[in-house]
Parts: structure tokens; C-alpha cells; sequence
């Protein structure tokens, strides 16, 4: 079914495209949320005649994403979390975590346009990229993950007590080999004065 679209459709198009979807898709989610019209003769008409309100639409929608890739181009997002021993994530940072991120910082990207390269499980930095009208306006940036200062803390003194419990127990072992070696010697000498 050809369908003039009146929003921008991820995965579908921009505004004022035609496009063909699938007939169940028009009429169960683009035609009731007023987001394509039917491409026949009659809207073919009305869309040229809406033209130029389309068009300052669509030019409207561009400036936009252009400002926000001049705010998003070359940045890098950083986000603590929480890490095992291991420097695996407990659990993985998700496109609704970083609009989250980006929203505290006065961006508004919606996280389905949002693309990270790989997933994010482990602590580093991620290539990323919004595609914010298409692909005509794209915004690459970096996401920077990093483990919770506190959480270090407690994982640098759960290190340094390890260490310390080894260090008593090497101790402890040495000293008990001594001991065990004295008394080895003490009965071979009570032995030879027999």
C-alpha cells in the first residue's frame, strides 16, 4: 500500500515521502496516528497543496537536528556505574539510558536514534552515533563508562586486605614450617643423646 508520510517514521521515511508499507501497517498504526495519508488522487492533490506547509515543516525538523548535531558532534558522555571484579557492568547500558544521560544535559534525542557500536558491558568508551533527520543529519559521539568512585574505593580495599590475608597466611605457613622444622631438629637431637 503507498502511503504519503506526514511525520518522520523511523525505518520508513521522512515527511512528504511516498512510500510503500504493509497494508495491516498503514491501517493499524501510520493511517490512526495521523502519520501517512492513503497515497491516492485525492491526497496526491491535497499534498501539493500542503506542499509548502510540508516542506517548512520538513525545514524545520532539519534546523533542529542540525542544532542538536552541533550540541551532540564530538562529545563524550560519561555515566558511572556500578562493576564487578572483573570490570563487567552489572547488567549493560542501554539507547534509554544514554537519551537519559543526554536529556540531563539539555539534549533531546529520542533512543531509537540512537546507534552504539556493540554492547555495552564493560567499562571504556563506545563509539556512537544519532541519526536525528535520516541520513542527512547524523551525530557521532562517544560514551564513556566508568566505575563508580565509591565502588573503587571499596574494591581497593577489598584488594588490600586479600593481600594482607595472603601476606598473614605466608607468615603464618613460614612460621609454622619453622616451628615444625625446630621440632623436627629438637627430636633428632633428643634422639642422637640417646
Amino acid at each position: 500500500m503507498k502511503v504519503i508520510l506526514l511525520e518522520k517514521v523511523k525505518n520508513v521515511g521522512n515527511i512528504g515521502q511516498i512510500v510503500s508499507v504493509a497494508e495491516g501497517f498503514a491501517r493499524n498504526f501510520l493511517l490512526p496516528r495521523k502519520f501517512a495519508l492513503v497515497a491516492d488522487e485525492k491526497n496526491s492533490n491535497v499534498l501539493k497543496d500542503r506542499q509548502k506547509a510540508l516542506s517548512k515543516k520538513i525545514e524545520a525538523e532539519q534546523a533542529g537536528a542540525k542544532e542538536i548535531k552541533k550540541k551532540l558532534d564530538g562529545t563524550t558522555i560519561e555515566m558511572i556505574k556500578k562493576v564487578g571484579q572483573n570490570g563487567k557492568l552489572f547488567g549493560s547500558v542501554t539507547t534509554l539510558d544514554i537519551s537519559k544521560e543526554l536529556e540531563s544535559k539539555g539534549i533531546h534525542v529520542e533512543r531509537r536514534l540512537i546507534n552504539i557500536e556493540g554492547a555495552v558491558k564493560s567499562m571504556g568508551t563506545y563509539d556512537c552515533k544519532a541519526r536525528l533527520f535520516g541520513n542527512d543529519v547524523v551525530a557521532n559521539f562517544k560514551l564513556k563508562i566508568m566505575i563508580d568512585p565509591v565502588q573503587a574505593e571499596e574494591l581497593k580495599k577489598a584488594a588490600a586486605e586479600a593481600a594482607k590475608r595472603n601476606a598473614d597466611k605466608k607468615a603464618a605457613k613460614i612460621a609454622a614450617e619453622a616451628a615444625a622444622k625446630a621440632a623436627e631438629e629438637a627430636a633428632l637431637a633428643a634422639n642422637n643423646e640417646e
